[in-house]
């Protein structure tokens, strides 16, 4: 279950503020779950009075809750478009956000099926398989979305109509091609390498859908959070936290301000 549910005691004689300060909610795209699980282990390690609390789902998902008014510190978005939300709905301020890494954009087939791609319009990728292409839902996910963009990119979208099948995330679209249940997905190079049931069959150019960026920012309540800002401040400039990103695949852009106004 990609969303965990938390629930908090406080315990008497200790006081809500104590347990606020010393505890970090950050809600981050599935797609940085296995990067960000070993990050926050080696933070731990060094700051064993921080208590990091990931809620990890798609960024859309994420964003709404927030917008809902979950209590949450930090946001890891797998795109702009989410973060520019927050911005808009005044949740997070623009001033915050940090575009930190980028990912690519691949399709996979399990590992099975002799498959074939070709990144050019000449190439009939609807007729190359027969079943379902897997990938997250293409109005709100941001993996679908830079999917669509591709696919429309090619003119592919239109004659795959029908054989479309949108996830809530990209790690569900990943099992659902890990499955046999989808002959081809278009997942994000990051996620495809964590597994050993599927195949990259080859990778769409970044010209033909939006950078693929990761911002980071503080929310409204993490700015009032001094052990969230050190967090930030260590996902951002922390040598060994770049090598556990750049590890699972991810590219690093370092700390550059891309906000985009909606």
């Amino acid at each position: 279950m990609w969303i965990k549910k938390i629930s908090f005691i406080l315990l008497m004689g200790g006081s809500a503020n104590t347990v606020s300060a010393d505890t970090i909610k950050i809600y981050a795209a599935a797609s940085l779950t296995n990067a960000l699980d070993e990050i926050v282990r080696l933070y731990q390690v060094q700051k064993p009075e921080h208590r990091i609390v990931p809620v990890i789902a798609a960024s859309s998902a994420l964003a709404r809750q927030i917008e809902a008014g979950a209590s949450s510190d930090l946001f890891f978005s797998a795109d702009l478009d989410w973060m520019n939300y927050l911005v808009h709905k005044q949740k997070i301020h623009a001033n915050q956000v940090l575009s930190v890494l980028n990912n690519q954009l691949v399709v996979i087939a399990p590992q099975h099926l002799q498959a074939d791609f070709k990144a050019h319009k000449d190439f009939k990728f609807s007729q190359s398989f027969k079943g379902y292409l897997c990938t997250g839902h293409m109005t709100s996910v941001p993996v679908g979305k830079y999917a669509k963009q591709s696919l429309t990119h090619f003119n592919w979208f239109n004659s795959l109509q029908g054989r479309i099948v949108g996830t809530d995330h990209v790690r569900s679209a990943l099992a659902f091609v890990e499955r046999g249940e989808c002959e081809r997905g278009i997942v994000y190079k990051t996620d495809a390498l964590l597994s050993k049931k599927v195949n990259i069959i080859g990778s769409f150019p970044t010209h033909s859908h939006r950078p693929i960026d990761y911002p980071l920012a503080l929310t409204l309540q993490g700015q009032k959070n001094k052990a969230a800002l050190n967090f930030k401040n260590f996902i951002v400039h922390d040598v060994q936290a770049k090598k556990i990103f750049k590890k699972y695949g991810f590219q690093i852009k370092g700390e550059t301000s891309r906000y985009v106004k909606p």
